[in-house]
This record gives C-alpha cells, sequence and structure tokens, in this order.
C-alpha cells in the first residue's frame, strides 16, 4: 500500500464523494486529479508571473543603457506632405 493522505474535512469528503460518484472514478483518482490540476494551473500562473517580472527587468536595463539622443521621432522616415513612406 502506498503512502497514505488523510483529511480531516467533511466538506472536502462531500466534494471527492459526488465527483467519484459523477465520473464513476475512485476518490483516489479525483482527489489526484483535481491535485494534478490545481498544481499544473498555480504553476502556469507562476511562469507567467517569473516571465513578466524578466521582461520588465530586461527593459529596465535597456532604459537605463540607452543613450540620451535616442529618440522615438520617425518622421523623418515619411514625406510631410503625403505621409507616405520616403
Amino acid at each position: 500500500m502506498g503512502t497514505q493522505l488523510n483529511i480531516k474535512s467533511e466538506d472536502a469528503y462531500r466534494l471527492a464523494s459526488r465527483l467519484s460518484e459523477l465520473t464513476g472514478e475512485t476518490l483516489t483518482t479525483v482527489v489526484t486529479k483535481a491535485l494534478r490540476t490545481e498544481l499544473e494551473r498555480e504553476q502556469r500562473v507562476r511562469d507567467k508571473a517569473a516571465l513578466e517580472e524578466k521582461l520588465w527587468s530586461i527593459a529596465g536595463h535597456i532604459k537605463a543603457n540607452m543613450p540620451a539622443d535616442v529618440t522615438s521621432d520617425h518622421n523623418w522616415l515619411y514625406d510631410d506632405e503625403t505621409g507616405l513612406p520616403r
């Protein structure tokens, strides 16, 4: 027999039992699937947050090391009269 998990919550048991009845799966299977699903969801949230933090860090590094004379003015690329690219 494998390692045991004792959950002393009537609500948890009721929810797992109901899901087990609906799916025809064992209590162990429904609890394992529910935990796996929640773990995967939480990992995606944390991975997204870590990526966002990394990207903001890179952007900050670029900004801090950008020469002061850099501009976002691209008007020189376009004709003043037609607005079309030169």
